[in-house]
């Protein structure tokens, strides 16, 4: 079967917009309007004629209305295979007559419990008769339309309005598609809110997750793949998905996962002084606090200035004349920021190419959740490293102590080198990075590479020695032997933090003392992969 004339339809809607255009458009069409409470009083306050369900069914909603559509001939007019001869006789002999649309939106499940509400009354917005409609309508699509989204009555009033009150099967079919998909995330944010919020459980025996398309993406990592962004359904925080573009070219696969690795590390800093962070390639090569998001900025540039080039920035503060204009002296791929001032747009629109990405507020480092990485065959769930210490989870083991500028810089340094892919060492001074090394096989390789790049960050920039010298330097997991801990004081490093825990600790702990370092353990690793 292909066209189908619409003769009866049901609504039944939590979200009336776009309801009367709607119920206005099928009426012009001489479609029988059947609805349920506040819809059917919507539809007959804008003066359209409606039959209430329990007219249909001959059998009044009870139980608060959780009983009201479950009924043989409301699910019989759904089901019914029309040139069944069995099904026909079946519907003649029971009084059954056809639906052939169904409108329906489900019970607001997910903003239930995104404002705060209590458990009884998260329970009552679960619906059930609702889905049921919605896949009965689904399932037999070759006879019946059903429209799960206010957004797509425009296309069904337009093909009403050219084909004299008929539906597609070609349109059908992908409203039938979209409510199976309706359905399928509705239960998906029931079973999660069931499994972590109400029964607290962190791994669930079933894992569901509903997401919806944002965007299509030009291409994935290399222009051979195919990409598209995908946001998560029901509550959840905000993040670089969410931030408004406010200028420049649509934001690639590489653009939006290297800004996700800006405005993690960032937001480490959004309670504290004006922070900017440079990333290429999902890695930091350059970090800096420092008394206004300018000096921040040049102070973070300096520390890999051919790295930075073509690479994204995050700040945690609103963004300036002064910061546009360092920003914009060389090719930058996308900036980000909770917000820019008019006289920092005005510099950023003249950079066409630039993308400006505004977040409105910065992520809490802090926050619970999951993380998800594809294996073949499977998927890696894993909690969010949300961990962070303080001065008072640290472990000083060497006779020296480190000074307070030491400490400072330890934690500076321990914070960047969370956000750095394993094997991560950095060297940092004074608020800032002085060398980076990331992603290496050997931690010993990362210090030697974090140490290459200070000293010729220093001789670009003419200064007479690297920023090394006198620097605390972080690594994320322990030193195994002491080679790594050595490379890092030739490069002149005073401090170092690192989370302990090798069976050669005793073997780091005397070298660093023969050395002269102060050596802080924080009892705690943080590999990125």
């Amino acid at each position: 079967m292909t066209d189908v004339k619409i003769a009866r339809a049901l609504l039944s809607v939590s979200d009336k917009s776009g309801l009367v255009e709607l119920g206005v458009a099928l009426a012009r069409h001489g479609v029988e309007l059947v609805s349920t409470g506040g819809t059917a009083r919507t539809l007959r306050n804008a003066g359209l004629a409606v039959v209430d369900v329990s007219e249909l069914t001959g059998f009044p909603e009870m139980m608060d209305g959780r009983v009201k559509t479950l009924h043989p001939k409301v699910h019989g007019g759904l089901l019914a295979v029309r040139d069944d001869p069995e099904h026909e006789a079946a519907m003649i002999a029971h009084g059954i007559g056809a639906i052939d649309l169904v409108v329906v939106n489900l019970y607001p499940f997910a903003a239930t419990v995104g404002r705060g509400a209590g458990r009884e009354e998260i329970i009552e917005n679960i619906d059930i008769g609702g889905p049921s409609m919605v896949r009965s309508a689904a399932k037999n699509h070759a006879y019946v339309a059903i429209v799960t989204d206010p957004a797509d009555y425009e296309a069904l009033i337009g093909e009403l309005d050219s084909s004299g009150g008929m539906t597609s099967l070609d349109l059908r079919r992908r409203l039938a598609a979209k409510a199976f998909a309706a359905t399928a995330a509705y239960d998906s944010a029931i079973s999660q809110w069931f499994a972590f919020a109400d029964q607290g459980s962190a791994f669930p025996d079933s894992l569901t997750l509903a997401m919806s398309r944002g965007a299509d993406l030009r291409y994935g990592e290399n222009p051979h793949q195919q990409a598209a962004l995908y946001l998560p359904q029901g509550p959840h925080g905000r993040g670089i998905a969410q931030s408004e573009q406010v200028q420049g070219k649509a934001l690639s696969y590489n653009n939006y996962n290297d800004a996700d690795a800006a405005i993690e590390l960032v937001s480490e800093f959004r309670d504290g002084d004006p922070a900017c962070v440079i990333v290429k390639h999902a890695n930091p090569c350059g970090v800096a606090v420092a008394a206004t998001l300018a000096d921040a900025y040049e102070a973070a540039f300096a520390c890999d200035s051919v790295s930075a080039f073509g690479g994204i920035i995050a700040v945690n503060r609103a963004l300036d004349r002064a910061s546009a204009e360092a920003m914009t002296r060389i090719f930058t791929e996308v900036i980000i920021a909770p917000d820019a001032d008019e006289e920092a747009r005005a510099v950023f629109a003249e950079k066409k190419n630039l993308r400006l990405l505004l977040t409105g507020e910065l992520p809490d480092p802090a926050r619970p959740g999951l993380t998800m990485k594809t294996i073949a065959g499977g998927w890696l769930v894993q909690s969010r490293d949300s961990g962070r210490v303080g001065r008072d989870d640290l472990k000083v083991v060497t006779r020296r102590r480190p000074t307070d500028q030491e400490l400072s810089d330890c934690l500076f340094a321990w914070t960047v080198a969370k956000h750095v892919k394993s094997n991560a060492i950095v060297y940092a001074k004074g608020g800032a990075t002085a060398g980076i090394g990331a992603g290496q096989m050997n931690r010993l390789e990362s210090a030697r590479i974090a140490a290459w790049k200070a000293k010729d960050a220093a001789q670009k920039a003419g200064w007479p020695e690297p920023r090394t010298i006198g620097s605390a330097v972080a690594s994320d997991a322990f030193f195994p032997f002491a080679d790594g801990l050595l490379a890092a004081a030739e490069a002149g490093a005073t401090a170092v933090i690192q989370p302990g825990g090798s069976i050669r600790d005793e073997e780091v702990i005397s070298a660093a003392d023969e050395a002269g370092l102060a050596m802080i353990f924080t009892g705690m690793r943080h590999f990125r992969h």
